[in-house]
């Protein structure tokens, strides 16, 4: 990197963050394409590092989702443990894979993202919260695994995905699947980024920016976030402009790369 290169680590970590504590989540998923874009990382480094980031931040914000008891530890350990293999394979299968056709594959993923940002989250319905937590065991270890195969391919937190699987596998309302889910989110980030780690492909010094400009842009966007608490659904909507423009750009870019366009 240049001379700029901290400074563009904590800008990117800033405005990650700052994502993250004004809309409650979706910003890990531009971790890698600012580390790839701005930070000038090359593919599989950008995502190992991403990774390492995104899974100190979601740790970070547990502390606080269970300190106001919106974790259901047993359902979200479950959920974690199992992920967590799915996400060892899926971090494998991503090393392995052309770095560019693995953005090109990470950019179609954005685009699904943001089509999905711009429709409201809402809870399961009040009939699937009578369930034992015996008969939800098979489908939360399936859902788990699945969701963790593709955080660790990808290398990201994948909260977006997490959340709708922990709805659709287990009795949790909203708010305890938003906490609940900050477990998987780190668990994951984390197995990807050791495996990451363990082929030289994680740039610790730009994690380490970019993971404290990420703890004060989100301090800043959970500020404003308590005052525009009436527009959280327009600020989704923003956000997902934001995320199908990356991702366009980074399908052009893969696609340029590969001289497909």
């Amino acid at each position: 990197m240049t001379g700029s290169g901290p400074v563009l680590a904590l800008l990117c970590g800033g405005a990650v963050g700052f994502v993250l504590g004004l809309i409650g989540g979706g910003g890990s998923i531009l971790a890698t394409p600012l580390l790839l874009a701005v930070v000038g990382l090359p593919p599989h480094q950008a995502i190992g590092t991403g990774a390492l980031a995104v899974a100190v931040n979601a740790f970070a914000n547990l502390v606080s989702h269970a300190r106001a008891g919106h974790v259901r530890w047993r359902r979200a350990g479950i959920f974690a443990l199992v992920g967590a293999l799915g996400a060892a394979l899926g971090s494998t299968l991503g090393k392995a894979f052309d770095g560019e056709r693995l953005l090109a594959l990470f950019a179609l993923l954005m685009l699904v993202v943001g089509l999905l940002a711009l429709r409201d989250q809402r809870a399961a319905p009040a009939e699937a919260r009578v369930r034992p937590l015996a008969r939800q065991i098979p489908r939360l270890a399936a859902t788990g695994f699945a969701v963790g195969l593709l955080a660790g391919f990808f290398g990201i937190g994948g909260g977006f995905l997490i959340v709708p699987g922990l709805l659709f596998a287990t009795d949790l309302s909203m708010i305890e699947a938003v906490g609940s889910s900050l477990l998987s989110v780190g668990t994951f980030g984390l197995t990807a980024a050791v495996n990451y780690a363990l082929s030289g492909l994680v740039a610790w010094a730009v994690a380490a920016e970019f993971i404290l400009g990420g703890v004060g842009g989100g301090l800043l966007g959970l500020a404003l976030a308590r005052h525009l608490a009436a527009r959280r659904s327009a600020l989704r909507r923003v956000f997902a402009a934001i995320v199908l423009a990356v991702g366009a750009y980074l399908l052009v870019r893969a696609g340029r790369e590969a001289g497909w366009v």
